[in-house]
Order: structure tokens, then C-alpha cells, then sequence
């Protein structure tokens, strides 16, 4: 009797003990079990210690020295040598460069003008890939449309032939000034197209801008195939609207414009890659990444060198500080995203197969201002563990996770099952300077830089750092 109760008493405490362990384990989560101490020394170096300001005298140093950097350019070579160098500098492994075919438009010099009811310059940026007008350019009356349903009209009256087409596309940017963007951007990617279709000799785009001092913001353009090329180019707001503030009061405007634009045969560029390797499972991997390319205005210092800097500087953290995780950590520096995510692809292409390897695909391509959170997609256990990584970002006042993460570049890795991450940050000013010339390190300040690069850091290296890859 004394045997049995025995028995049953012990048998009752290994059950208390399985369930105590159960629970350490549910409560341990699937984050290293130091995570948030690990984290707050990244964020701590970063936002506090010697990192502080690292992040924004890289960036201000590639883009003061390199300059804008366009798809073909010597310009965008140099910033490749440059950053092989760099990342060599900074320890990391693997570095090298991975050769992509990629376009090679060059702008040349181009100008626009009003010449009727009055002379003045117009500020115009032509587009990629468009024609060049020739020598002695391209001068007539001018139809200001709204949309592309007023163009047809307009074309079925017969008044279109022959006449320069300007766009004066309507979106409430006050209200919407990021969605605004991929409402419009219809009008720069086919208004040659359609403009040459109702037999214009021209086209120009009123700017994708939230705001605008006279300034226009430039991005990449393709003709139809059934269609005669037509020279195409953008002009700021104000110019765009003076003109279908004449065309209401029953006046004609006549418009000369000049670009000596042409396409060149491709060129080679390069994805730069570098790497701080895993200790336990270096094959498999997070990537970090931002496009290293930019248009040929102001300095690409947010379009999107922030974005290849801060991705370079997760991994310059990690090392400055001691800190490898289980996996490896890959910084790529995409070639050519801004004529349709090329070097992003035929990375894609050519590593495929490493797919099921790849915990974490991330891209910062829309910003890097003050961090909100993180933008992700994966499966519901995929977010149900990223909600725990967002909660490391409190110290950051970070901590939001919402449905997003996919961008030009990352964004092929979703096709394989690849959780896919980028990150979200106050950037309703974004499309101020977005392609023009105002995209420079004036956009930025040294202390916005610290936080979101330590909200990159903390993101990626706490995944890199996990026990397990993300789920599927």
C-alpha cells in the first residue's frame, strides 16, 4: 500500500514537472532566449554609443563622393568599386561583385519652353528611355488632359494630331501623399504610349509629387510595341497646371522642347554582396538589401542609397559589437532597380534554388526616416513570431507589424515561399524629392538614420539569431 501511494505520488510529480517544462518552452517562444538582451545592445551602440551617427556620415560620404549614379553610367561603377571596397574595409566576408546586363539610357542635355502666349523655361526632366527630339527639337500647340478617357475623346474630334499631349492627372496628394503615387504612375509609364497612339510628336507628364518647388521628378517610361516612339519627358506641377489654366481660358499654349536623349547598347553592372557568416547555420540566410542605383538627379541619397547604407550597417553593427547569430547575414546591393528591378531578378534567377534556405528577405527602398515598424509577409506562424520581434522595437517606440514588406527587389522571393520584410517609416514627405533633384542628404538627419538602422539591425538579426528559420 505504502509502495503503490508512493508510486502515485511520484508519478503525479513528473506530470507537474513535464508541464512546468512545457510551459518554460511555450514562454521561451521560438527568439533566442537572450534576444532582447542582444537587442538592446543594438540598439544601445546605435542610438547611444559610438555608432551613433555612423549610419548618416556612410551615407553622406558614398553619395558626396559618387553622386548620382543612373543605370549604364560610370557613375554607378564607381559606386560599385567603392562599395567593395568599403564593405572589404569593414571586415565583412564574401565580398564581391555578381555581373547583370543592364540598360544604358543617357539623358544628354535637354530643355523645354514656352513660347506662346508668353516665352518661359519650363522645368522638365525627360524620361527613361525615351527618344531624343533631334537636333532642331520638337515645337507645337499644346491639349492639356486629365486622363487617358479625354485623350481617346479628344483624339476621335481630330485634335490631337500632330499636337505635343500634357497630362495634367489629378490626385489628392494633401490626403493620400504615398498611395497617390501608384494611383498616377499609369500616366508616366504609358502616357508616350497613348499620346503617340492619338498621333501626338510628344508627350509630357505632370510630375508623381506630393509637393513641388518648380521641380521635376524624372523615373522610367516604355513604348508599346505598335507604336512610333515619341520623345517623352515630365515638368513640374506648377508648369503642368499654367498650362491647363491657358487651355481653359480658350487659349492655345505652343510649347518647344529639345533632348538629345538615346539608348545605348547595355552594359554590365553589379549586385554587391557581402556577408557576416552564421556560426551554426551558415548556409542558410537573411537578407538585407537596397538598391544601389539611382536616377542621374540630385544625389540618390534616398532613392535609395539609405537603403543600401543601412543594410551595409546591420552588419557593420554586428561585427563592431560582437554579435554573430546562428545564421548568416547577407548585405546585397541591387544593380538597376529603377528600369524594372533587372539586377534584383537575375540575383533571383541564378540563386533560386537557395530559396529554401532564405529564412528572411528584406529591402528598404521607401524611405529611411523615423522607423513606425516593420512591414511583413509570410505565413500566419511566420507573423505570429514576427509580432515578437516587433515587440524588441519598444525602445524604439517601433513596435508596429502590418501586412506589406514586398518591394521591386525582395519582392521575387515571395515567389519561392520566402518570407519577405521591409521597413516602415514616417515617409509621407518620400515623394517630395523622390527622383529629382532634391533627392539629397539634406532629406535626412544623423539621428533619424540611428533609429531606423537600429530597427533593421535588431529586425534582421534577431531572425538571423533564432533557433529555427521562420516558418513557412
Amino acid at each position: 500500500h505504502t509502495s503503490a501511494a508512493r508510486t502515485s505520488k511520484l508519478t503525479k510529480m513528473r506530470g507537474v514537472f513535464v508541464l512546468a517544462a512545457l510551459v518554460c518552452v511555450a514562454m521561451a517562444g521560438p527568439l533566442d532566449p537572450d534576444a532582447e538582451q542582444k537587442a538592446n545592445r543594438i540598439i544601445d551602440f546605435l542610438v547611444h554609443g559610438v555608432g551613433s551617427g555612423q549610419a548618416y556620415n556612410k551615407l553622406a560620404e558614398f553619395v558626396d563622393t559618387v553622386g548620382a549614379r543612373v543605370s549604364g553610367s560610370q557613375a554607378l561603377v564607381n559606386a560599385e568599386n567603392y562599395m567593395l571596397s568599403a564593405l572589404a574595409a569593414d571586415g565583412l566576408s564574401n565580398v564581391h561583385g555578381e555581373n547583370v546586363l543592364i540598360p544604358n539610357w543617357v539623358r544628354g542635355n535637354e530643355n523645354a519652353e514656352l513660347v506662346y502666349p508668353r516665352a518661359k523655361p519650363i522645368a522638365m526632366l525627360g524620361l527613361g528611355w525615351s527618344v531624343g527630339t533631334g537636333p532642331d527639337g520638337v515645337q507645337g500647340e499644346v491639349i492639356v488632359v486629365t486622363t487617358f478617357d479625354e485623350l481617346k475623346a479628344a483624339a476621335a474630334q481630330n485634335r490631337t494630331q500632330g499636337k505635343i499631349v500634357v497630362y495634367n492627372q489629378y490626385c489628392d496628394w494633401a490626403n493620400r501623399p504615398t498611395d497617390c503615387y501608384g494611383d498616377t504612375v499609369v500616366y508616366r509609364a504609358e502616357g508616350a504610349t497613348q499620346a503617340s497612339r492619338a498621333g501626338a510628336k510628344a508627350a509630357l507628364i505632370r510630375s508623381l509629387a506630393a509637393f513641388s518647388i518648380d521641380s521635376p521628378h524624372t523615373g522610367v517610361q516604355e513604348y508599346a510595341s505598335d507604336v512610333d516612339p515619341i520623345p517623352v519627358a515630365c515638368i513640374s506641377i506648377e508648369d503642368a497646371e499654367l498650362l491647363a489654366r491657358f487651355q481653359a481660358r480658350g487659349i492655345t499654349p505652343v510649347v518647344k522642347l529639345y533632348m538629345e536623349a538615346q539608348t545605348l547598347p547595355d552594359a554590365t553592372g553589379r549586385n554587391i554582396v557581402g556577408e557576416l557568416l552564421g556560426y551554426e547555420h551558415p548556409e542558410q540566410v537573411v537578407i538585407v538589401s537596397g538598391h544601389l542605383d539611382s536616377w542621374d538627379v540630385g544625389q540618390g541619397a534616398m532613392d535609395d542609397g539609405g537603403g543600401a547604407v543601412l543594410a551595409w550597417q546591420v552588419l557593420s553593427t554586428l561585427r563592431q559589437i560582437g554579435l554573430r547569430p546562428r545564421r548568416t547575414l547577407r548585405v546585397i546591393m541591387w544593380s538597376c532597380e529603377e528600369f524594372g528591378g533587372i539586377g534584383s531578378q537575375q540575383y533571383f534567377d541564378e540563386h533560386k534554388a537557395e530559396g529554401v534556405n532564405i529564412s528572411l528577405a528584406m529591402e528598404s527602398d521607401m524611405g529611411t526616416f523615423l522607423p513606425q515598424g516593420i512591414l511583413f509577409t509570410g505565413s500566419d506562424a511566420a507573423t505570429a513570431v514576427m509580432q515578437q520581434v516587433a515587440a524588441l522595437l519598444a525602445p524604439l517606440n517601433a513596435t508596429r507589424l502590418s501586412p506589406g514588406g514586398g518591394e521591386e527587389d525582395n519582392g521575387p522571393w515571395g515567389e519561392v515561399g520566402v518570407p519577405l520584410g521591409s521597413l516602415d517609416t514616417a515617409n509621407e514627405k518620400y515623394f517630395y524629392f523622390h527622383h529629382s533633384h532634391g533627392d539629397t542628404m539634406t532629406v535626412y538627419t544623423p539621428s533619424e538614420l540611428d533609429l531606423t538602422a537600429a530597427l533593421y539591425a535588431v529586425t534582421a538579426f534577431t531572425v538571423a539569431d533564432m533557433p529555427d528559420m521562420l516558418p513557412r
